[in-house]
C-alpha cells in the first residue's frame, strides 16, 4: 500500500527590501568594514553609487551592486566563524527593522500552517539566520565556497541560480512535496518576477518601476508600506 504524502501550501518570500527594511548584505558587510575584517577601502565600491541613489541620480541597484562587488572583492581569506559571528550580531540588532505588512502575513500564514520559503540575493551566511528565526522552513540565499581551513575562497557555488528565482521554487516544490495550489508570493523587484508568475496569489510590496509596470499589467496584488499607512495604489 502507498503512503499518503500531504502537500503543503507554500508561501515565498524575498527579505531585502520585502521584509527586512534595508539590504542584510549592506549590514553585514558595514559591520565587516567596521570590525575591521574587509578595509576600509572597500566602501570606494559603492560610495559613489549610494551618494547617487540618495540624490536620486543613480538607480538602488547600481548601488546594490557595488556592494556586492565590494563583498565578493574582500570575502576571500576571511574564516567563515568570524562571517558567522557578525551576521548573528548584525541579526540581533536589526531583527526588528521590518515591514509591519510582511511581518503579520508571515505570521498569518505560518499558523495557517504554510510552508514558509526564503529566496534571497544576499549571503546565506546571514539570511539564513534571520529567516530561520522568523519561522521559515526553508531559506535560499548566495552561497560562498569554504575550503578545508573553514576560510571563504571567494567563489560563489552555484553562480547564477540565486538569479533564477522560479526555478528554486520549482526545485522546492518537487524536493519538499509542496503545492502551488493557494500559494502566495511576496517581492518587491523585477528580479522575483521569476517566482511571482508561479503562485496563486502574487504580492508586488513597494516594488520598483519594473515590477509595479509588470504587476498592473497582470493585474496582481501592488502593496505599498510608508511610515505608519499600508495601502493599494
Amino acid at each position: 500500500m502507498k503512503q499518503k504524502y500531504i502537500q503543503k501550501k507554500v508561501a515565498v518570500f524575498d527579505i531585502d527590501g520585502t521584509i527586512f527594511r534595508s539590504s542584510l548584505l549592506r549590514e553585514l558587510l558595514e559591520n565587516l568594514i567596521s570590525a575591521g575584517v574587509f578595509p576600509s577601502r572597500a566602501k570606494e565600491y559603492y560610495a559613489h553609487a549610494y551618494i547617487n541613489w540618495l540624490d536620486r541620480r543613480g538607480s538602488y541597484e547600481q548601488y546594490l551592486a557595488g556592494v556586492i562587488g565590494a563583498y565578493e572583492r574582500y570575502i576571500k581569506g576571511v574564516q567563515q566563524h568570524v562571517v558567522w559571528d557578525m551576521a548573528h550580531h548584525v541579526m540581533d540588532f536589526h531583527q526588528n527593522r521590518v515591514y509591519k505588512f510582511t511581518r503579520d502575513l508571515v505570521r498569518d500564514l505560518q499558523k495557517k500552517g504554510y510552508y514558509l520559503l526564503a529566496i534571497s540575493g544576499s549571503p546565506f551566511d546571514i539570511v539564513d539566520p534571520f529567516a530561520r528565526n522568523m519561522g521559515f522552513d526553508k531559506v535560499y540565499g548566495r552561497l560562498f565556497e569554504v575550503d578545508k581551513s573553514e576560510r571563504f575562497t571567494g567563489k560563489i557555488l552555484y553562480e547564477g541560480m540565486i538569479d533564477h528565482k522560479g526555478q528554486i521554487l520549482k526545485r522546492a516544490i518537487a524536493k519538499e512535496r509542496l503545492t502551488l495550489k493557494d500559494s502566495i508570493g511576496v517581492g518587491d523587484t523585477d528580479s522575483d518576477i521569476s517566482f511571482l508568475k508561479l503562485v496563486d496569489r502574487p504580492i508586488a510590496f513597494n516594488p520598483n518601476i519594473k515590477l509595479y509596470s509588470y504587476a498592473k499589467k497582470k493585474k496582481w496584488d501592488i502593496v505599498v508600506e510608508r511610515k505608519d499607512v499600508t495601502y493599494t495604489p
